[in-house]
């Protein structure tokens, strides 16, 4: 039989549904990175009724379902000095992490220029549901959010998720985007941008075996020196330049950040296609494949070392960004820009991946504060009344979100909108009307850090 025979119309139309209604709450928070940990946790803490809609079976978003493994942007350069800027909720799971012997101490990357601390990915998934249902939210996993029912043109009636139990509806009253691609806003018709040149996804994986004692001093830059040899010689090529190979908790363990994933005509892989997300998927197996066969090969110590990890996804560093009240700008972030309405600060210089490298820019001037604030606004979409967009899907130029789209600031963004939902409910307010004063007063009681005294 012809196949053109069972083929049938582009497009297929399905019967009209009730949609039961699966809960009602005060806050609705659709996904679970760091972002949404925070703003459900800090919800929950203002006595709200909170729930936390997360697609996989855990949290922690690109740090656990990405492979990340490491934190970055809690530290800034402060004047020369490398210095925590990120706390309040975030420090009660660092406290949580380094209970379970899952966090390492802080160590210099990016040529020295700037800390991160690793992680260990099953004891951050233990501390992140501690967090969260600990302050008193509920968590809804393995729930895909996949469209919203509107009660008016400026107000979000509830989000519609697809799971193994069918199609519901959860119903809210202030709802937070920490989907990372804008999902929530993009159904509500949030006006968004995706950039041309999007940053390049990865897919991280992590190596086993690893003789520690072999390995040298500071081997991950003998990794890059060996990659850049083997280049110039001809004898291999590899898609991305200044490679991250680097020991976890256990030193027998190493990260390695070192994939770069394109369509066939050299774009960035999107996203929110799934059909790239498929071919970023196979691709990034196979380059991580042939990348640690060298290193395997090649790298001291590393002789023994076998893939323990492949990450469940590749890591997306950059979709939908929203337009909101205030776009952050990457002159916001080199200049160490000061906001009245801050919320936290990000001191993660820009780290844009770009065909074939990464190419990062620091703070501008001789001895630098080296962070910005971030603003309120930027979680604002302006045309939403009941909705806070947080993490990478930000009001943020191309530029800002190659820096502040990390989980640093990404902890900052969600704790503020958390605690925001609390006070614009308990003054009947919309979501961009909050007591800017007061949720300051509020964020600084509870430890964190808003820049305004360096």
């Amino acid at each position: 039989m012809s196949t053109d025979a069972v083929r049938g119309p582009a497009a297929i139309t399905e019967p009209a549904r009730a949609t039961p209604v699966r809960g009602e709450f005060d806050v609705v928070v659709v996904g679970g990175g760091p972002a949404g940990i925070m703003a459900a946790s800090a919800a929950a803490r203002r006595g709200l009724s909170v729930i936390l809609l997360e697609r996989y079976g855990f949290l922690g978003g690109a740090g656990t379902a990405g492979g990340l493994s490491t934190f970055c942007g809690l530290h800034a350069r402060v004047h020369g000095e490398d210095r925590r800027v990120i706390h309040g909720l975030a420090g009660e799971l660092l406290d949580r992490l380094a209970k379970l012997d899952g966090l390492s101490e802080p160590h210099l990357t990016i040529n020295d220029k700037i800390l991160a601390q690793a992680f260990d990915i099953s004891a951050y998934k233990i501390a992140a549901d501690e967090l969260v249902t600990g302050s008193g939210a509920r968590l809804l996993f393995h729930a895909l959010a996949v469209g919203l029912a509107m009660a008016g043109d400026r107000v979000i009636d509830a989000v519609l998720v697809e799971s193994k139990s069918g199609r519901a509806a959860i119903r809210g009253r202030v709802f937070v985007d920490a989907t990372g691609d804008g999902d929530v806003s993009a159904w509500a018709g949030v006006p968004f941008e995706k950039a041309a040149g999007l940053l390049y996804p990865s897919l991280m994986f992590r190596i086993n075996g690893v003789d520690a004692a072999a390995t040298g001093d500071k081997p991950w830059r003998t990794v890059e020196r060996l990659m850049d040899e083997a280049e110039r010689a001809g004898t291999h090529t590899f898609p991305r330049k200044k490679p991250i190979v680097r020991p976890q908790r256990n030193p027998l363990e190493w990260r390695a950040n070192l994939t770069q994933l394109s369509n066939p005509d050299g774009s960035a892989v999107d996203g929110t296609d799934v059909g790239q997300l498929t071919h970023g998927e196979l691709q990034g197996r196979q380059q991580a494949l042939d990348a640690f066969t060298f290193i395997r090969d090649h790298t001291p110590g590393f002789g023994g070392s076998y893939i323990v990890d492949l990450a469940p996804q590749i890591g997306i560093r950059e979709t939908r960004r929203i337009i909101g009240e205030y776009r952050l700008t990457e002159d916001d972030v080199l200049g160490c820009a000061d906001f009245p309405d801050t919320i936290g600060v990000n001191g993660w210089p820009v780290e844009a991946h770009v065909a074939g490298t990464v190419e990062f820019r620091f703070a501008r001037g001789e001895n630098p504060r080296g962070f910005c604030q971030l603003p309120l606004r930027m979680t604002l979409p302006g045309t939403i009344d009941n909705l806070y967009v947080t993490g990478r899907c930000a009001s943020m130029t191309h530029g800002a979100q190659s820096a502040a789209r990390v989980t640093g600031p990404c902890f900052a963004m969600g704790e503020a909108a958390g605690t925001a939902a609390g006070l614009a409910l308990a003054d009947a307010v919309p979501c961009g009307a909050v007591d800017v004063t007061a949720l300051q007063e509020i964020l600084e009681r509870n430890g964190c850090y808003l820049g305004r005294e360096a």
